[in-house]
């Protein structure tokens, strides 16, 4: 499968397996910033991508306990080869679930940082409401 030119498209609520993620052309990432580097995200969007890091961790969580089997495989009999595939597959599990817990820590630090995003978006927003409301009303 080539690989299709383009930037990939950030698609919010889009699942992995419904679609090949990279596809060329209408979207992107976020705005970059004029002033210097990062990208700009509407509340709606903050909201979606910290959901979806949250979801993401979820289902390595279920997958870890998947790897769990593994980890605790027994050989089938006595003889040397079976001791031998039970270890090594013993070793490919714990493997699993050391990456397993890698990923789930770091799709919670994302999501974290997306709320934490969105918690200054709002503290923001409502910052500038309180200087608005303060403002006089009427015709000056």
């Amino acid at each position: 499968m080539a690989v299709p030119e383009g930037t990939p498209v950030y698609e919010p609520g889009l699942r992995w397996s419904e679609v090949d993620r990279f596809r060329p052309a209408g979207g992107s990432y976020g705005t970059p910033v004029a002033e210097g580097a990062g990208f700009k995200y509407d509340e709606a969007t903050l909201h979606e991508l910290a959901n979806e890091w949250s979801d993401l961790a979820k289902e390595y969580k279920a997958d870890l306990n998947q790897a769990d089997f593994l980890v605790k495989t027994k050989p089938p009999g006595a003889e040397y080869a079976s001791g031998n595939n039970a270890d090594v597959t013993q070793q490919s599990g714990a493997a699993l679930r050391d990456a397993l817990n890698q990923r789930i820590v770091y799709c919670e630090n994302m999501a974290r940082k997306y709320l934490t995003a969105l918690g200054k978006y709002t503290a923001a927003d409502e910052h500038a409401a309180t200087v608005i409301n303060h403002q006089p009303k009427g015709i000056l």
